[in-house]
């Protein structure tokens, strides 16, 4: 008789998900009732505005809103997403052929990926980077050719030197500015340049915008979309999730490049009937009724930042502050570097109570660094700070007396 086995093949591609260390050890220590200070997973702990729960609440009540939607999104949520892209970056766009409302930008993306790439295909992105930017590509049978970001302009000379000198064209340019996990940020010249590399060599370009909204110190993030001509190459993903506290809730959507929209359409058709339709509702309220809301969460972000900042400063631990996203990107200190970035964030657990993720968990260009996710109010963020200038302290002292010793 066969036997059976765990060895199934597109699962085998995955690496260990390295996050899941982390996520073990606050488990195992908040079980103990010790006071983790998380700062790890990227997950907002704001709540939804209060229209857009109350027209949920609403929606749901009525029965003909329990049946099946539609995979693409119903016509006036993706009417309100194309409202708001003429509006805040005077981009106009086709609510039927150039948008589609998806489970989330991971649905978006990962799908894309999976309707358009086949064995071989090349998808060039920057890395470090969040996770599904690798094997979103490698699960679709493509070739994920990560180009090191130190800065974006090293990444820009370096898709460059890969259309020069590869025997074969890259298919997709992949980026997503501010980006996580590296928190670097680029302005309209940056993007037209991938636009312009994109149309000479007949490529297409993904850009996750999950962070469109979270600028600070008076810079804006750029769509990709502004740049004339765009929506011939690319396609942008837009979210909920940070821009209105809305993660649970898993709506992100499409926009763009009508040759995508529709492969990605086609595909979802086959895998999903759309997200439940009053969540569907309640987030054209959101479009369209708290436009306020974005800049206050932007502001709860700088504000966390700017503490975090400066409490790491105080500790002897220099990080430059970002210019957008809702995290910090902080090279490991000197004397705990050669350890690497699991162990150190291991070490920041036990010692200084404080969650954080392992640069190497975002690829190997992430190695050498921990991300803070700006998802604790300021009062726990002072927490975190003062825990780890305590750690950093006893250790210090600690090699000083052993020092002494040898001496």
């Amino acid at each position: 008789m066969p036997v059976s086995t765990d060895e199934f093949y597109r699962i085998k591609k995955l690496p260990p998900y390295v996050f899941a260390v982390i996520n073990e050890m606050k488990a195992k220590a908040r079980a103990a009732n010790l006071d983790i200070v998380d700062m790890g997973m990227g997950n907002p702990d704001g709540a939804t505005p209060q229209p857009v729960v109350d027209k949920l609440i609403e929606a749901a009540r009525n029965p003909r809103n329990h049946r099946y939607s539609l995979s693409r999104g119903i016509p006036n949520l993706r009417q309100a997403i194309v409202a708001r892209y003429q509006k805040q970056y005077g981009v106009a766009l086709d609510p039927e052929t150039e948008a589609i409302v998806t489970i989330g930008a991971k649905d978006a993306l990962a799908h894309l990926l999976f309707a358009i790439i086949g064995p071989g295909d090349i998808v060039v992105s920057p890395n470090p980077a969040y996770p599904i930017h690798q094997y979103g590509v490698i699960m679709a049978e493509g070739d994920a050719c990560m180009l090191p970001m130190p800065d974006p302009a090293t990444f820009l000379q370096g898709l460059k030197d890969l259309y020069r000198t590869s025997a074969k064209t890259p298919k997709v340019i992949l980026i997503s500015f501010p980006h996580n996990p590296t928190t670097q940020c680029v302005d309209l010249e940056f993007m037209r340049e991938i636009v312009e590399l994109a149309r000479r060599h007949g490529s297409y370009i993904i850009h996750d915008f999950a962070y469109a909204e979270l600028g600070f110190d008076g810079y804006r993030p750029p769509s990709i979309l502004e740049i004339p001509g765009a929506a011939e190459h690319a396609v942008e993903i837009y979210s909920m999730t940070k821009s209105y506290n809305m993660a649970g809730w898993r709506v992100g959507f499409c926009l763009g490049n009508r040759k995508l929209i529709a492969a990605l359409a086609r595909i979802k058709s086959y895998l999903d009937y759309g997200i439940f339709q009053p969540i569907q509702i309640a987030s054209i309220i959101a479009l369209r009724e708290c436009e306020d809301e974005p800049r206050k969460i932007c502001h709860v972000y700088r504000s966390r930042r700017d503490v975090l900042i400066d409490g790491l400063e105080r500790a002897g631990w220099h990080v430059p502050p970002p210019k957008g996203s809702m995290f910090v990107w902080a090279q490991i200190p000197e004397p705990f570097r050669e350890m690497g970035s699991l162990e150190f964030a291991k070490l920041l657990m036990t010692e200084a109570l404080v969650a954080v993720s392992p640069g190497i968990g975002f690829g190997p260009m992430g190695e050498g660094f921990v991300r803070f996710s700006l998802i604790e109010n300021n009062h726990r963020t002072r927490q975190a700070t003062k825990n780890i200038a305590h750690f950093f302290q006893q250790r210090e002292a600690s090699l000083a007396g052993s020092a002494v010793l040898q001496a």
